[in-house]
C-alpha cells in the first residue's frame, strides 16, 4: 500500500543521468496510480515559483559537481517556497566499474546543506539517495566505454525502483548516512570548487576551427553560460561543466583545453608568487592563511578572465587554434569525448 497519491520531482541534468532517474521514479509511480510530475528546474522561471501540492511527496535529482549540487540547484532549493511537505534528495554521482564492481562517488555536502535549508523552510527530509550512474566528467578521465555504460544503467535502474518501493510506500530510507564520514572529509574540497574551482572549469571549454555555428551549445545549455563572442562560442563563469555541450555537438568541436589549463596554472603561480615578493605584501600571523588565500584566489580569476579572453581571441589565428587543439585530449579517440545517458534499454 502507497502512502503518497501526487509524486513532484524537480531535477537539472547535463547529460542526461538525473533526467533518466527521474524517469524510472516515475515508471513506478505510474504503475501504481500515483500522480506524477517531472520538473526540469533548468525551464522554468525560478522567480516566480509556486507552492507544490500540499500533500505531495517531493524528489529533488541532480548530479554532484564537486562534492556539492551544483550552484544551479542550491540556488532553486534555496528559492524554492516554504511548505510542510516531505521531500526526498536523491543525486547521480561519477560511477565507474572495475569488472562487475561498482565503484561509488562521493556525495559531499549536497544532502547534508540542502536538508538544512529545507528544514528552515519547514519541510521534512525523509530520504537521501545516491545513485553511481556513470561519469561524464570527460575533462577529468577518457570516456567510459558502452558496456561499462550500459551496465551501470541495469544496475541504477533496479535501486531506483528498490528505492521508489520504499520511499513511496512511506518508509524512511537514508542510504546517504552510511558514508558520512567520508562526506565529511571532502568538506573542505566542496567549499573550494563552489567558491573557486567551477570558474576555473568555466575556462577550460573552446570550440576548435569544426564549428559551423549551428548555435546548438548556446541554444541547449541548461543555464545559458554560452554566448558568441568574436563570431565563436565562448564560455562564462556561469558554467556548470555538466558536459551537455560537449555531448551534443554535431561536429565534435567542442574541446577541453588540458595545454592552456596547465599552462595557465603554472603562469598564475609564477605571478603570483612575484606579487607576493615584490609588492612587500606582509599578513600579520593571526589570519595571515586566510588572507593570503583570498588573494590568490582574486588573483587567479582576475589573470583567469583576462587570459582566457586573450587565447579566445588568437584563436582566429590557425596556428594558435592548432596548438590550443592538439594539447588537448578531448581530441583524441583514445580518450573519447562524449557521454549521454543512453535511451531505455
Amino acid at each position: 500500500m502507497y502512502k503518497y497519491k501526487k509524486l513532484i520531482i524537480y531535477y537539472f541534468s547535463g547529460t542526461g543521468n538525473s533526467r533518466k532517474v527521474a524517469i524510472w521514479l516515475s515508471i513506478i509511480a505510474k504503475q501504481n496510480d500515483i500522480d506524477v510530475q517531472i520538473i526540469n528546474i533548468a525551464s522554468i522561471d525560478k522567480i516566480t515559483l509556486e507552492s507544490p501540492h500540499s500533500e505531495a511527496l517531493l524528489v529533488f535529482i541532480s548530479p554532484i559537481h564537486g562534492f556539492n549540487y551544483p550552484p544551479v540547484m542550491l540556488h532553486f532549493i534555496r528559492k524554492f517556497p516554504k511548505g510542510t511537505n516531505k521531500i526526498v534528495l536523491m543525486n547521480t554521482r561519477a560511477g565507474m566499474l572495475i569488472g562487475n564492481y561498482i565503484t561509488p562517488g562521493l556525495t559531499g555536502i549536497a544532502f547534508y546543506l540542502s536538508s538544512l535549508i529545507f528544514k528552515f523552510k519547514g519541510y521534512s527530509t525523509v530520504g537521501m539517495i545516491p545513485f553511481d550512474m556513470p561519469s561524464n566528467w570527460i575533462s577529468f578521465h577518457p570516456g567510459l566505454n558502452y558496456r561499462t555504460i550500459k551496465y551501470l544503467h541495469e544496475k541504477n535502474k533496479e535501486k531506483v525502483f528498490t528505492a521508489a518501493e520504499r520511499i513511496l510506500s512511506g518508509r524512511l530510507y537514508f542510504k546517504a548516512l552510511r558514508e558520512i564520514i567520508q562526506d565529511i572529509i571532502v568538506l573542505p574540497i566542496s567549499l573550494l570548487y563552489y567558491f573557486i574551482g567551477r570558474f576555473g572549469l568555466a575556462k577550460t571549454f573552446y570550440s576548435s576551427s569544426d564549428c559551423n555555428d549551428c548555435d546548438i551549445c548556446i541554444k541547449n545549455c541548461p543555464v545559458k553560460a554560452i554566448i558568441k563572442v568574436d563570431s565563436r562560442p565562448f564560455w562564462t563563469f556561469k558554467c556548470e561543466s555538466c558536459m551537455r555541450c560537449m555531448g551534443n555537438c554535431p561536429k565534435k568541436a567542442i574541446e577541453t583545453a588540458h595545454g592552456f589549463f596547465i599552462g595557465f596554472i603554472l603562469m598564475n603561480s609564477a605571478i603570483t608568487a612575484l606579487f607576493f615578493k615584490y609588492c612587500n605584501i606582509y599578513f600579520a600571523e593571526i589570519g595571515n592563511g586566510i588572507i593570503r588565500f583570498i588573494a590568490e584566489s582574486l588573483i587567479f580569476l582576475l589573470l583567469l578572465t583576462i587570459f582566457h579572453r586573450i587565447i579566445h581571441y588568437c584563436m582566429r589565428f590557425k596556428i594558435i587554434e592548432r596548438i590550443i587543439v592538439y594539447t588537448s585530449l578531448t581530441k583524441y579517440k583514445f580518450w573519447g569525448r562524449c557521454y549521454k545517458a543512453l535511451k531505455e534499454i
